[in-house]
């Protein structure tokens, strides 16, 4: 029987690639957006993957929109945290604003989600989660300190998740994307993005399709064995010791 997968931001960028990928691979999959119901719609129509609008960083919000994707298709089996915003800033400018959105949708959306999902996968001895987190959570980023501390949160969550879920069959993994070829970084004036790429030693940004396949890889069975790591996918651009 076909697992469910759930993707958190899974209607564009990086999250549409990985829904996609999923569904590829035999998955049932819901993609979960925030906002934007012109893209929501579009990626439906040309996918046929159930789309479904929550506020990740509404723990309430969540559990309804849980609920949901159980009616429609079934359990989440595998969940993808993808979800994130930038709010980026300087920090003797950074507003407290600017700090708690990111860190509420960045970071605590992770434990939203995955608390509502986790007395499931341990009931059924199986389950498969991939927290997205970024280049910059591991080595850090002029700008972002919200955005760098909410993604190295994720990989601390990760380490300590892990070693709860292994006996009852739970996976739990990170993802590090570096500069990927999608509409937010394509967004990055051109003399900056040439920077930007001039310090990749492979000389190019990566491709979404690339970040889905080490998730998809990640949500199989064949993945049983790997769990609490961080798997780097930004083309040496940043080597984690």
């Amino acid at each position: 029987m076909a697992k469910t997968a759930l993707v958190t931001g899974g209607t564009r960028g990086i999250g549409k690639a990985i829904s996609e990928m999923l569904q590829a691979k035999g998955y049932k999959v819901a993609a979960n957006y925030g906002g934007n119901d012109a893209a929501a719609e579009a990626f439906a129509k040309e996918t046929g993957i159930r789309v479904y609008k929550f506020d990740v960083a509404d723990f309430d919000a969540v559990g309804a929109g849980l609920k949901a994707i159980e009616t429609d298709i079934g359990p989440v089996d595998v969940l993808i945290n993808n979800a994130g915003i930038t709010r980026d800033a300087p920090f003797h400018k950074m507003t407290r604003d600017q700090w708690q959105q990111v860190i509420d949708v960045d970071l605590t959306s992770a434990f939203n989600v995955t608390r509502q999902v986790w007395d499931g996968m341990r009931e059924r001895n199986w389950g498969r989660i991939v927290n997205i987190s970024s280049i910059n959570g591991q080595k850090g980023q002029f700008g972002q300190a919200n955005y760098s501390a909410a993604k190295a949160g994720l990989i601390g969550f990760t380490k300590a998740l892990a070693q709860e879920g292994a006996k009852k069959g739970i996976t739990v993994n990170v993802v590090a994307p570096g500069y990927i070829d999608t509409e937010m970084v394509q967004a990055v004036p051109e003399k900056v993005l040439e920077g930007i790429i001039a310090t990749i030693p492979v000389g190019r940004l990566g491709k979404a399709e690339e970040i889905a396949s080490i998730c998809a890889y990640l949500s199989s069975d064949e993945a049983a064995f790997i769990t609490g790591a961080t798997m780097t996918v930004n083309g040496a651009q940043y080597i984690a010791g």
